[in-house]
């Protein structure tokens, strides 16, 4: 896309109404029984059926982004806190040789259950790998998630040559990813590619020659954070 430009789409991400739409079935019955029946206990699960409704709602919405222009630009794949930031390299299932792992910094951003939930794409790139591996459900935020649990991972090769990953993990609530891209798919830097639900993580694996621009604690947003810049100055395309 180009980066000037906004990204749209509908502001619910479609996953989401699936679960909306039971949701929003739920509490109209409930709403409807609790005004035939017009119990305290009656009102009170309508009100609780409502609020999950609306929360299903914001869990689910899918706001424009603005990605930045620039070369040499490794935007957030998700939105959340950055609770890694540290040489490492991806898994190994997704098969990157060792001289390209040599260097990688993996920057995990950890997605709450009130965080946009849809995962966007780092940089221009051609998916060349897609990799699912079945795994645990431990607590997304804790280091050995990354080895441990259920993910879904993506080698991307930019215009230029490089190859980096990023990987959609599950976490403790989490039960399901969504990718959205297959194998050969071009993406644009900020591209919807797809989400978790919920509570979850995106790893990035940044190339060595890239600096990392954020830090443990950092609240970053997918397709507008910055979250490295390559060192060089020359080279064209990232």
């Amino acid at each position: 896309m180009n980066a000037q430009g906004r990204n749209k789409a509908g502001f619910i991400a479609p996953e989401g109404w699936p679960v909306i739409g039971g949701l929003a079935l739920v509490a109209a019955v409930v709403s409807a029984a609790a005004w035939w029946i017009a119990a305290p206990a009656g009102i009170g699960a309508a009100v609780v059926s409502v609020v999950v409704l609306t929360w299903a709602v914001w869990f689910f919405r899918d706001p424009e982004r603005r990605t930045p222009a620039g070369e040499g630009l490794i935007v957030s794949g998700a939105d959340g806190v950055v609770s890694f930031a540290a040489p490492g390299g991806p898994p190994a299932e997704l098969g990157l040789a060792p001289a390209e792992t040599d260097g990688m910094w993996r920057v995990s951003i950890f997605m709450n259950i009130f965080n946009v939930h849809v995962n966007r794409a780092p940089v221009d790139a051609v998916v060349e790998k897609r990799s699912y591996r079945p795994g645990k459900f431990f607590n997304a935020s804790l280091d050995k998630a990354s080895e441990h649990n259920e993910r879904l991972g993506l080698v991307l090769r930019t215009p230029s040559g490089r190859r980096l990953a990023v990987v959609q993990i599950a976490g403790l609530i989490a039960r399901r990813i969504v990718c959205r891209v297959a194998e050969g798919a071009a993406l644009s830097a900020g591209q919807r590619f797809g989400l978790i639900r919920f509570g979850s993580r995106v790893d990035h694996y940044v190339p060595g020659e890239y600096e990392v621009l954020v830090r443990v604690g950092d609240r970053s947003v997918a397709g507008e954070t910055v979250i490295a810049r390559r060192r060089t100055t020359t080279g064209g395309t990232p």
